[in-house]
């Protein structure tokens, strides 16, 4: 296998932070997708690209394996295993092997007293007393809901890497949450475990609220006489209407509480944010003649007060 330069391959330093990793991934993602560059093979070889590099240094842990072990990062476990240090020695074949381990812990080493993993690596004249067991690679993918589909826990079904799977998402997933589905990336090798596929969910709030975690904030219209006067209004909440009380004299930016009535918190069933409305108020237009009379007289009043 050549090496390939990961982070060369998204433009990034390797002191780029997950964030920058992930801002790399998403623009180079969208710019040579298949879906807008038809029948453009090298759109299409560069985004595959762009995907291999993004599910091994987008996972940290497989992020750290590539800076340790380059090419190999696959193998690190093994690597591990055999006290191997790319750091002090270079391999190059079975006989570099052989020359790099005679003498180690003082005695001479032959070919069989290596492990069955650098043989597999490296090559054997002999047979192998068996096969070494690889992980499957970790993949990533992206899922867009809009905040509706977020506020509810429901299922969906994705294709991966050709494969067709349903999970469940629960209700109160945020824009950006990555969650691991185990097992689902990657065939492992001779036996090995598959690896998993880490899913990061893009939420488009195309709603009359804003969100930050789990409450909501809106604000709500408020007519001059009420607000003067007092009364009850309806009031839009994510899952319906609510009736509230007004107070008289309520001022304009005035910010009400509506406990529960935010969004679901993640994995805690039947708990909730908070609602947050702010009030604006609606100074009346149109006025008929005998309106602007009677907002005369009551300056009037006001004025001799």
């Amino acid at each position: 296998m050549d090496y390939i330069d990961y982070y060369k391959t998204l433009g990034i330093t390797k002191s780029a932070t997950e964030a920058d990793i992930k801002k790399a991934y998403r623009k180079l993602a969208r710019k040579h997708h298949p879906d807008l560059n038809p029948n453009d093979k090298e759109a299409e070889k560069k985004f595959k690209e762009i995907n291999e590099a993004n599910e091994v240094l987008g996972n940290p842990e497989n992020r750290k394996k590539y800076d340790k072990y380059g090419k190999d990062w696959q193998h690190a476990d093994e690597f591990e295993k055999a006290g191997y240090n790319p750091n002090q020695q270079q391999y190059s074949g079975r006989q570099q092997a052989s020359q790099d381990f005679s003498g180690f812990g003082g005695g001479n080493f032959s070919e069989n007293d290596f492990s069955d993993f650098f043989n597999s690596i490296y090559g054997s004249g002999r047979s192998s007393r068996g096969q070494s067991k690889y992980r499957g690679q970790d993949f990533n993918a992206e899922l867009q809901l809009d905040l509706a589909s977020a506020y509810t826990t429901h299922k969906q079904s994705l294709t991966v890497n050709g494969k067709n799977i349903r999970i469940t998402i629960p209700a109160g997933v945020e824009n950006g949450q990555i969650i691991k589905i185990p097992g689902h990336g990657g065939l492992g090798a001779n036996g090995g475990p598959n690896g998993d596929l880490y899913i990061t969910f893009l939420i488009e709030n195309n709603s009359d609220f804003k969100r930050e975690g789990n409450n909501l904030y809106a604000d709500v219209d408020l007519d001059l006489y009420t607000a003067i006067l007092g009364g009850e209004i309806n009031v839009k909440t994510f899952d319906g209407k609510v009736k509230i009380k007004v107070p008289a004299e309520t001022q304009t930016g005035t910010k009400v509480k509506l406990k529960g009535k935010g969004f679901p918190v993640y994995k805690k069933e039947n708990q909730f944010g908070d609602l947050f409305i702010t009030y604006n108020l609606k100074i009346p237009t149109q006025l008929s003649e005998r309106e602007k009379e009677l907002f005369q007289e009551l300056a009037k009043i006001r004025n001799h007060e």
